[in-house]
């Protein structure tokens, strides 16, 4: 992600996204365009829990470790995202703040998709908000199960 990055490579990436995986390449195409690159060094916070969010983020180099509760952590995560990975979609669905913190693990490259250009996405291709309702009931499911994890070790921790 030099600067050099075609579109072509950029539909390619999105085209392992969960969230866009229902688009044609057609309008994969348009999706592409309106993505931005942004860069961090290592354990740089991206943006911590509470605070408003306006754009969503896909990995194309490097890791995000994500936590939860009020301060961002450089060790305590509950996932590390790698390349092709996303994450902060739902601050481009509702207009909360962020409900986890990001922290990059190591020097990170990333695609970033602004909420006002969602937003305008989804008016013209319906069909990319089934994808992210597809792509965050996944995550839900996950997250459910991790939940559960945690749940049994506790009561392992209580007996």
């Amino acid at each position: 992600m030099d600067g050099q990055d075609t579109l072509f490579e950029r539909i390619m990436l999105l085209k392992k996204v969960p969230f866009f995986e229902l688009l044609r390449t057609d309008q994969l195409r348009h999706l592409a365009a309106a993505l931005e690159s942004v860069a961090w060094p290592a354990r740089e916070i991206i943006f911590e829990t509470g605070e408003p969010g306006d754009a969503m983020y896909i990995i194309v180099g490097g890791k995000v470790g994500i936590s939860l509760g009020g301060t961002a952590s450089f060790e305590d995560f509950i996932v590390e995202l790698k390349p092709g990975e996303f994450f902060g979609e739902m601050a481009i669905l509702d207009d909360q703040p962020r409900s986890a913190s990001a922290v990059t693990v190591e020097g990170t490259e990333a695609y970033s998709l602004s909420k006002e250009k969602t937003r305008g996405l989804l008016l013209a291709y319906p069909e990319l908000g089934t994808g992210m309702l597809r792509a965050l009931s996944r995550r839900l499911r996950a997250n459910s199960q991790v939940m559960d994890k945690y749940r049994a070790e506790l009561a392992e921790l209580k007996k």
